[in-house]
């Protein structure tokens, strides 16, 4: 009897699921972004910050996604792109409120 098993999609799901993740937080930058453009020097700091993390986050979800299947089992990875999604779904909450 064999010991390996067989992934099945499951590494696909993942990927998918990295990429919706970073394409969600795209969403949100580009509102920030023109959020900036539109609204004045009071909208410059929220959308740099948010730049600034998204780059990070999505960064993070490419690492992650091209070694599914291997030994992608990092520890902080995780909490972070966690931390940064709950960021960005605050932004994107406050943006909504603000009606952009």
């Amino acid at each position: 009897m064999s010991a390996t098993r067989d992934p099945g999609l499951q590494p696909e799901r993942t990927r998918l699921a990295w990429r919706r993740t970073a394409l969600a937080m795209t969403v949100v930058v580009l509102l920030a972004v023109r959020l900036a453009l539109t609204g004045g020097p009071a909208g410059a700091l929220p959308a740099a910050l948010a730049v600034l993390g998204w780059v990070a986050v999505v960064t993070l979800c490419w690492r992650r996604s091209s070694t599914v299947g291997a030994a992608a089992r990092g520890g902080r990875t995780l909490a972070l792109v966690g931390l940064g999604t709950a960021g960005f779904a605050l932004l994107g909450v406050l943006l909504v409120l603000r009606g952009v």
